[in-house]
C-alpha cells in the first residue's frame, strides 16, 4: 500500500486545522452543556389543586373508617312500630294494622308470645325480629309489679289525706312531676317529651297515651294537676295546611295525612271534626281532642 497517496488525504490547510479545532471545541461545549445544565421543565404549583388533594385524601380516609365500623343494632319497644318500621322489619301491611288497632284500644303487648297472638307474624319472621324488642323492665316480673301495685295504692290513699294543690300540668317542671307518686326520673322526662312533641296537652286524657302510666299512676295525676290550653297555642289550618304539615301532627299518620288533603281537594273544606272523623282510618276515640289542635 503506498502510504504517501493516503497522507495526501489528511493534509490540511491552515484554515481548515483552525476548523477543525473550533468543531471540537464547540463539540466539548455541547457535551459539557448538556451534562450540567438542567433542561427539565419545572412543573407548575397549582394550591388549589393541591387544596382538594388534601380534601379528597380525608374524606377517603373517613370513608374508609366508616365501612370498617360495625353497624350498631338497636332494640326497640315493639309497641311503638310505626308502618314504616314495621315495613322495614318485613311485616305485611295487615300485620302491621292488627298491632295498630290493638293498641288503639290502649292496650300493650309484653312479651313476644303475645306480640305474635296480636299481629299473627309467622314463627320465622318473629325469630329475626324477636331479638330486637325491648319490653319494659315491670313486664318481666309481674309479681313483683303487683306487689308493689298493692303497696302504692295502700299508700295513695293515705297521701288523701293531704291537701293538694293542683298546677298547670303545661307550666310543670320534673321535679313538680317526680313529686307524684309513681313518677320516676324516666317517666317525668317520657311526659315532658310527649307536651314537647304535641306542642302543649290539651286534655288529661292525654297522660293515657304516655308509655309506662298506670291506671294508678294517672289517677294520681289527674288529681295534682290540671290542663290550661295556652293562649299563644298555634293550631292547625286544616283547610289550608299542606300534607308535610298534616303528616308532622303526632295523631295523624302519613296514609291519613294524604287522605284528608285529597278528601279537601275533592270535596272541598272541613267545616267541622265531624267533617274530618268520617275519613277512613281517623282515630275518633281521640276526635274530641284531636280538634282542638285545629282551625276549621
Amino acid at each position: 500500500m503506498n502510504f504517501k497517496v493516503l497522507l495526501r488525504h489528511f493534509k490540511f490547510t491552515s484554515q481548515q486545522r483552525t476548523g477543525i479545532l473550533l468543531l471540537f471545541i464547540l463539540i466539548i461545549v455541547l457535551q459539557a452543556v448538556y451534562f450540567f445544565v438542567d433542561f427539565s421543565v419545572p412543573e407548575k404549583s397549582f394550591p388549589e389543586k393541591e387544596q382538594w388533594t388534601f380534601l379528597q385524601t380525608e374524606i377517603d380516609s373517613l370513608k374508609s373508617i366508616k365501612y370498617n365500623e360495625k353497624s350498631k343494632v338497636y332494640t326497640f319497644n315493639p309497641n311503638f312500630i310505626s308502618d314504616y318500621k314495621g315495613y322495614k322489619l318485613g311485616m305485611s301491611i295487615e300485620e302491621i294494622d292488627r298491632l295498630l288497632t290493638f293498641r288503639k284500644e290502649n292496650k300493650y303487648v309484653n312479651s313476644t308470645e303475645e306480640f305474635q297472638q296480636v299481629t299473627k307474624v309467622s314463627d320465622s319472621l318473629l325469630r329475626i325480629i324477636s331479638p330486637l324488642f325491648k319490653f319494659p323492665d315491670w313486664t318481666q316480673n309481674k309479681s313483683n309489679f303487683k306487689t308493689e301495685k298493692k303497696e302504692y295504692v295502700a299508700k295513695s290513699y293515705s297521701k288523701k289525706e293531704n291537701k293538694i294543690i293542683v298546677l298547670d300540668i303545661n307550666q310543670a317542671t320534673q321535679d313538680d312531676l317526680i313529686k307524684v307518686y309513681g313518677i320516676g326520673e324516666a317517666l317525668s322526662l317520657r311526659i315532658l317529651k310527649q307536651k314537647e312533641i304535641l306542642g302543649c296537652f290539651v286534655s288529661m286524657e292525654q297522660m293515657s297515651d304516655v308509655w309506662g302510666l298506670s291506671p294508678e299512676v294517672i289517677a294520681e295525676l289527674n288529681s295534682h294537676f290540671k290542663v290550661v290550653i295556652p293562649s299563644d297555642l298555634k293550631k292547625i289550618a286544616i283547610n289550608d295546611a299542606s300534607l308535610k304539615e298534616l303528616s308532622q301532627f303526632p295523631y295523624f299518620r302519613y296514609a291519613l295525612a294524604r287522605q284528608i288533603v285529597t278528601a279537601r281537594s275533592m270535596n272541598g273544606n272541613f267545616n267541622n271534626i265531624e267533617d274530618l272523623s268520617k275519613i277512613k282510618g281517623f282515630p275518633v276515640e281521640k276526635a274530641k281532642i284531636i280538634s282542638l289542635y285545629l282551625e276549621f
